[in-house]
């Protein structure tokens, strides 16, 4: 697990941390099976593939995690997913494909380096679903609501919840 520490609040990310796995093959210093590359991101297969053609889209520069993109590196990362879910599904034909990225330990990131899984799904694949959906009581959803709705009003919809 690569353990490098996120820089300080307010301080840009240096564009390679020198301990880290996926900064080492964005560079081409260690090897991966690269398929897509572009100016902002990278693309290579999974050494531990949940299904037939998981892969992974990382950044060129090292971002910590989602709370470390800017909007340009937020857009071109999911450009460059995009891109790659086409020629997945493209080329291996799968029934659907699910774009996965966990931020922090408590997620189950365990590559500090952004990253957005491409997980090809072939119908019954066994793959199971990492979280166990609860129906939570409508106080706690609204009281949710609020809390994020107060808290970026530029971003809130025009709707109001429904009741």
């Amino acid at each position: 697990m690569d353990t490098v520490n996120p820089p300080a609040p307010g301080q840009p990310a240096p564009e390679r941390m020198p301990d880290c796995t996926f900064c080492s093959i964005a560079a081409g210093d260690i090897p991966a099976l690269r398929f897509y590359e572009d100016d902002h991101a990278v693309a290579f297969m999974d050494r531990l593939p949940m299904t037939v053609g998981h892969c992974l889209v990382i950044p060129r520069r090292h971002v910590t995690d989602v709370w470390d993109l800017t909007d340009e590196d937020a857009a071109h990362i999911m450009q460059a997913a995009r891109r790659v879910a086409e020629l997945v599904r493209e080329r291996l034909a799968p029934a659907g494909v699910n774009l996965l990225n966990n931020n922090g330990a408590a997620a189950d990131q365990t590559q500090f380096h952004f990253h957005i899984h491409v997980i090809p799904r072939y119908g019954r694949d066994r793959l199971l679903h990492p979280w166990e959906r609860l129906f939570a009581p409508a106080g706690e959803i609204e009281s949710a609501y609020r809390k994020l709705s107060a808290a970026a009003p530029e971003a809130r919809a025009t709707a109001a919840p429904p009741s």
